[in-house]
């Protein structure tokens, strides 16, 4: 189990802190990029990515809650991104273009859905995808509970990717997430997990990364 500390739970007054736990204890740097369009909330952009990349030692996993994604692919994968992820409900039919759009800069493409989007929407693309991300709250802000329903979204999915040959595709699981239920995400089917408040609102953020990889 791969684990990818959300940046939006960080202490922005002491990011660099946060930034070398997840250099040290976990896998992925998780950045979620919100612009109060897609969502009602807005988070950080480059000026703060650009300042992760320069310390990261872990790849960075870019989360795009935002319309028009396919118009800034580019910028965040110059700016380090290793993975970058946006929302079928804002590209809907042209998501795979987009997925191909973010392979030409050589780096992983995902696609997201909340929990309000059936998960067969996503099937389509789930060739071209290298990971999907089933939210688990509803994008746009940080410390909701975790919707349980989500266990059926991740066996739903990962049984597609068994029929469909591609059971290497990571199914990333971002909200709510923390060691009270990451073993049941991980039975589901889940390979990566988003956890934010979970972490870094521990007293001890590496015990709990090390409780959530298993």
């Amino acid at each position: 189990m791969l684990i990818a500390p959300s940046i939006l739970a960080a202490d922005f007054l002491h990011l660099e802190k946060d930034v070398e736990t997840i250099n040290r204890h976990a896998d992925i740097f998780h950045l979620d990029i919100m612009d109060g369009t897609f969502v009602p909330n807005i988070s950080f952009g480059f000026p703060v990515v650009e300042a992760i990349a320069r310390k990261a030692e872990k790849p960075m996993d870019v989360h795009l809650m935002i319309v028009h994604p396919e118009k800034y692919v580019e910028r965040f994968a110059k700016a380090g991104a290793a993975m970058i992820s946006f929302h079928y409900e804002a590209a809907l039919e042209a998501s795979g273009k987009i997925l191909d759009l973010i392979h030409s800069f050589g780096i992983k493409a995902g696609i997201v859905i909340n929990p309000d989007c059936p998960v067969e929407k996503i099937f389509p693309y789930l060739d071209k995808a290298d990971y999907v991300l089933l939210m688990s709250v509803f994008a746009g802000f940080g410390g909701q509970k975790f919707i349980p329903e989500t266990l059926d979204r991740i066996k739903a999915v990962r049984k597609e990717l068994r029929r469909i040959g591609r059971n290497e595709v990571d199914i990333e699981v971002d909200g709510g997430v923390s060691p009270a239920n990451s073993k049941d995400l991980a039975k589901a089917g889940a390979t990566i997990l988003v956890a934010g408040s979970a972490v870094f609102k521990a007293d001890d953020p590496a015990e709990v990364i090390a409780k959530m990889k298993g």
